[in-house]
């Protein structure tokens, strides 16, 4: 089930290296590529993915499992069912149903941007190849919507062996480069993140909208918890996925000490000429694999939101004896993809997704934070004190993260996805539980 999970969980944050330092140090952010800055936002992601990932996500949040479902509209069907006033219960149903439209969001640009970010290593192989990368992923990402139809347990299989390598790849590529720059280490202490981020200033933000793309994957793990259980999620991020990001982001922030000019593409950059290819295999493989958490996790949250009042009746294929949890849904499966391919098609370019990636899921999260107040205050009796303290910690976060991604709506954030697609779906659902309320009694 670990093996299984690594599989289906984690590639989505597990690709994140492809492009998430590449656009910390674009020119939009400013920075330049000075080692007290490489070691701070090494430092910055490293404790964000301690924090956010691990603390909130890892520890608090997949305590929060719903009959054995997590994703958000599990935790507001919990946090709701804690509270006895009918409109504040009403009320946090809604916001669930506003951050499960925004994963919804998160599953479509998801697949595009990591698909795109590993193809985009055709052009260090030759130059030539570019024009190729939309044809290739296109391609690639239709054949990954066909063998959904296998259910997740058996595609989780399939993939599990290959995210594994892909991991020990990361780590292991990662302490190369870091044993020709020990002094990136330093990054190991939260100091010197702090005093990166004080001495941004208002660019703050713009950094964060970056940085924020390596927690991208956090929310999915949550939303796949009924498809593997909460020990192998945990256990498969604690023994290799955590320490293997942590690795490679280090050793990408040492390339960059001793060679500047790899800030173009520092992930493939970090590869030997002549491991390239078998690189830009992996990566795809990896990408490939990345879309498969959000997929799964699409499937999770309708089912939720069928089983809620807030969609109509749609097919559901239990695809395992053992876990109930294993669903393919083909029509949604249907939607996700065309959706897909029109992003693909439609930005062509990781660094143009990236415009547009984030908001999603900073703001999905900050719904989680919200919810999350009443379950450990009415739930788990944590008491008002503690739950109040930890709230506003992971609101803090939150608040950073999106406040980074929303200067990035200029730059292609505003587009129909997520936001305008959020909003779409939420006003569809929110219009289905009223009218659905107001039929039943009289049938």
């Amino acid at each position: 089930m670990t093996l299984a999970a690594l599989g289906v969980v984690y590639g989505d944050i597990g690709t994140s290296p492809l492009y998430t330092f590449k656009e910390v140090f674009s020119p939009m952010t400013g920075l330049s590529l000075a080692p007290e800055n490489l070691i701070g936002a090494v430092s910055v992601i490293v404790w964000a993915l301690l924090l956010v990932v691990t603390l909130k996500y890892v520890i608090i949040v997949l305590r929060a499992d719903h009959g054995g479902e997590g994703g958000i509209l599990a935790l507001a069907s919990l946090a709701s069912r804690t509270v006895e006033h009918r409109g504040l219960r009403a009320a946090l149903l809604l916001i669930g149903v506003c951050g499960a439209t925004l994963f919804y969001g998160d599953s479509i640009i998801t697949p595009a941007i990591s698909v795109i970010g590993a193809m985009e290593g055709m052009s260090i192989i030759a130059p030539s190849f570019e024009r190729f990368v939309v044809p290739a992923s296109l391609a690639i990402l239709v054949g990954l919507f066909m063998v959904q139809r296998f259910g997740t347990g058996t595609v989780g299989k399939a993939f599990g062996p290959v995210i594994l390598l892909w991991f020990v790849v990361l780590g292991l590529v990662g302490v190369l480069h870091i044993a020709q720059q020990p002094q990136i280490l330093a990054a190991l202490n939260p100091v010197y993140g702090w005093n990166f981020l004080a001495a941004r200033g208002w660019h703050l933000f713009a950094v964060m909208g970056a940085i924020v793309l390596a927690l991208t994957g956090a929310e999915a793990l949550y939303a796949d918890l009924g498809h593997f259980g909460r020990r192998p999620i945990q256990l498969a991020w604690t023994a290799l996925v955590l320490p293997s990001l942590a690795l490679n982001y280090m050793g990408q922030g040492a390339l960059l000490i001793g060679h500047p000019d790899a800030v173009d593409n520092p992930f493939f950059r970090m590869f030997p000429s002549q491991w390239a290819i078998p690189a830009l295999v992996l990566a795809t493989l990896a990408a490939i694999i990345a879309s498969q958490a959000v997929i799964t996790g699409a499937y999770s949250m309708t089912k939720q939101a069928i089983q809620l009042g807030f969609l109509p009746r749609m097919a559901v294929d239990y695809t395992s004896s053992r876990e109930v949890g294993q669903i393919y849904m083909p029509g949604v499966n249907f939607v996700l993809m065309i959706g897909v391919l029109a992003v693909v098609e439609g930005f062509g370019s990781s660094s143009a997704l990236a415009g547009a990636y984030g908001i999603a899921v900073t703001l999905t999260m900050m719904v989680t934070s919200l919810l999350l107040f009443f379950v450990m205050v009415r739930h788990w009796k944590l008491g008002l004190a503690r739950a109040t303290l930890l709230t506003l910690f992971f609101l803090a976060l939150d608040v950073l993260m999106v406040g980074g991604c929303v200067i990035k709506v200029v730059d292609g954030g505003w587009l129909p996805l997520p936001l305008a697609l959020g909003a779409t779906l939420f006003v569809l659902m929110s219009t289905w539980h009223r009218g659905r309320a107001l039929v039943l009694p009289a049938a």
